[in-house]
Parts: C-alpha cells; sequence; structure tokens
C-alpha cells in the first residue's frame, strides 16, 4: 500500500460516515456512480448522500450491502459496532474459488417481508469461471434465502438465490428480480410493459396478486436472479 493507502487507513476511523465512503472510494477506485448500481440506486445516489446529505443516514440495506463490497465494518459507515462484514461479496480463496455471502435477509416470495437481522451470515464459495459463464459480476453478488410460495413452482420457500446486484435498473430485461415494493423486499418476475418506464411485477403462482402496469419509480431493483439452489426433500 503506498504512502496516501496508509494514511487513509490511519485515520478514516476518525472520519464522519459520508467523509469515510468519500475517501474509502478514492483508496479504492471507486466512482458514485458504480457504487450506486451495486446497491441498486440511481446513478447520483451516493454522490448526493455524499455532496449534499440526502439521504441523511444509509437504509441499513444500503448500508451492509456497501459494508460488505468495500471489505469494511458497518461502524464505519454509521451502523452499529457488532455488524462488520468480514469479506467484500466476492473474494478469491485458496484454490482459486470466490467466496460469496450468504445475507441473513429473507426475500419474501409471498406477501412480503421486512428487512431485518444480521447482514451477513457465512460465505459460499463458487468457481469464477462458472460464475463467468452465468454473466455474473462477483463483486456484487450475494445469496438471499427465499420466504413464501408466490413465485412457486420456479422458485419455493427455503429456497437459495444468487442474486447479481450490479444487474439492476441500469440494465433491466425480462427476468427474476429481488426487489424493494413498499419498504418491502421481494422475488419476483419482472418485465416491460407498453408505454416509457413501466413494468409489469409477477407472481409465478397465480394465487398471489401480481401488477400488470407500474411505473419503475414505485420499486427499487436490488438485483438479478442468476441462479438458485434447494435442499432436495
Amino acid at each position: 500500500m503506498d504512502e496516501i493507502g496508509r494514511i487513509i487507513r490511519l485515520t478514516i476511523f476518525d472520519l464522519d460516515p459520508r467523509t469515510a465512503l468519500d475517501r474509502l472510494l478514492t483508496e479504492k477506485g471507486i466512482d458514485y456512480a458504480q457504487l450506486s448500481a451495486r446497491i441498486g440506486r440511481n446513478p447520483a445516489y451516493i454522490q448526493q448522500y455524499i455532496k449534499r446529505g440526502t439521504p441523511r443516514r444509509l437504509a441499513e440495506e444500503d448500508r451492509a450491502r456497501i459494508a460488505a463490497y468495500l471489505g469494511v465494518s458497518e461502524a464505519l459507515l454509521g451502523g452499529p459496532d457488532r455488524r462488520v462484514a468480514a469479506a467484500a461479496p466476492a473474494r478469491p480463496r485458496g484454490g482459486g474459488m470466490v467466496l460469496v455471502p450468504k445475507l441473513a435477509i429473507g426475500a419474501s416470495a409471498g406477501a412480503g417481508a421486512s428487512i431485518d437481522g444480521e447482514p451477513v451470515e457465512g460465505q459460499v464459495a463458487f468457481d469464477p469461471k462458472w460464475l463467468r459463464d452465468l454473466g455474473a459480476d462477483p463483486r456484487a453478488l450475494s445469496i438471499i434465502r427465499v420466504e413464501g410460495d408466490s413465485m412457486a413452482p420456479t422458485l419455493n420457500d427455503g429456497d437459495d438465490i444468487l442474486v447479481d446486484g450490479g444487474d439492476a435498473a441500469a440494465r433491466l430485461r425480462d427476468g427474476i428480480y429481488v426487489l424493494r415494493m413498499d419498504d418491502v423486499l421481494m422475488v419476483k418476475r419482472v418485465s416491460r410493459a407498453p408505454g416509457p418506464g413501466r413494468i409489469s411485477v409477477i407472481s409465478d403462482n397465480p394465487q398471489y396478486r401480481s401488477w400488470d402496469d407500474l411505473p419503475m419509480t414505485a420499486v427499487r431493483l436490488v438485483g438479478r436472479v442468476v441462479w438458485t439452489g434447494r435442499r432436495v426433500r
């Protein structure tokens, strides 16, 4: 690490969360728009947070994802000391495998679930070539547990889903996404609807509600589901 990097590491814990985040991004060569995309926000979101103070505080989910992506404690970003992201969302390990964090957050495939619990509960190793074949960005991946059956039979209650946080609103195309609507985390099928800026949010299980025509502003896409795994019963 060069002298500038050492100075940043020595002093960064004395900074307020906005300044600390700005220093970290400078050190790692990550721009505001890139980080905004990683957490599924509009391109100006991080710049507005750092430069204009809007929002006043990062939402818990955003803070957890940023901390995991940058490999720092959430305390550095204004969170509680006990919530620590031990590593970036995906990093190489011995043997060339990539570690992807498993988040202790349920994405509801039913009526919806609020976000709570610790953000990172473990890691799962993946072959980097396999991830490349999926077209996924290893730096923005996370694993989330499905809750509910509104996406059955495609996704069942208890399935683990691999979510690419770098593949959200900016690259929207038909597929299955983790999204937030009315401050609830959900997993749904999303497709473009007729008219500019309009989407459909669909439950694969016909017994559950779908939304045929919504403005994009009604939801926040967290990331695209690129793989699912389930326990054999």
